[in-house]
């Protein structure tokens, strides 16, 4: 079974982002859609609610897992037994960032492959920031996002945390 890992912070998960998975499916058998964190840096969303949005947003498709993990990417693969990391692409500044994060996962983990996806034309203007942006300053970002996910549930919840 060729098992890929789609690794990203996620904060929010977004219409690029399940662009970029459904065309990772095409190529793997299984995608672990992995939100990766470090306990240093706060987010929009905590891990965990990245983690439930992306299970909302994937409800009802086969052969992809949610999980999120702490630590180096390439270590996470060897645990998950993915032989590729999935990287999407908007902009060629995003090939160049992901080029150098490639290399250095090559020279650390030469068995294990990353796999640019470009994104959709249609979908390679959408970021996590731009969607953050209009999530903070209370518009609406449903456009951006994966109809299975109600949002506005998980602005109420982070809202009532704070």
């Amino acid at each position: 079974m060729r098992t890929a890992l789609f690794p990203g912070s996620f904060d929010p998960f977004t219409l690029g982002h399940m662009d970029i998975l459904r065309t990772a499916l095409k190529l793997f058998d299984k995608v672990i859609v992995a939100v990766g964190y470090n306990s240093a840096k706060s987010g929009f969303f905590t891990p965990d609610v990245r983690v439930q949005i992306i299970k909302d947003a994937v409800a009802g498709m086969e052969n992809v897992e949610v999980c999120s993990y702490q630590g180096l990417t390439v270590d996470f693969c060897k645990e998950k037994g993915a032989g590729c990391i999935i990287r999407g692409l908007r902009t060629t500044t995003d090939f160049e960032m992901e080029s150098v994060i490639s290399q250095a996962n090559r020279k650390m983990a030469p068995e294990i492959l990353s796999v640019f996806i470009p994104a959709g034309h249609e979908y390679s203007f959408i970021s996590s920031t731009v969607v953050r942006d209009v999530l903070s300053n209370g518009g609406s970002a449903r456009c951006f996002l994966p109809k299975n996910v109600d949002i506005d549930h998980y602005l109420q919840a982070r809202e009532a945390g704070s």
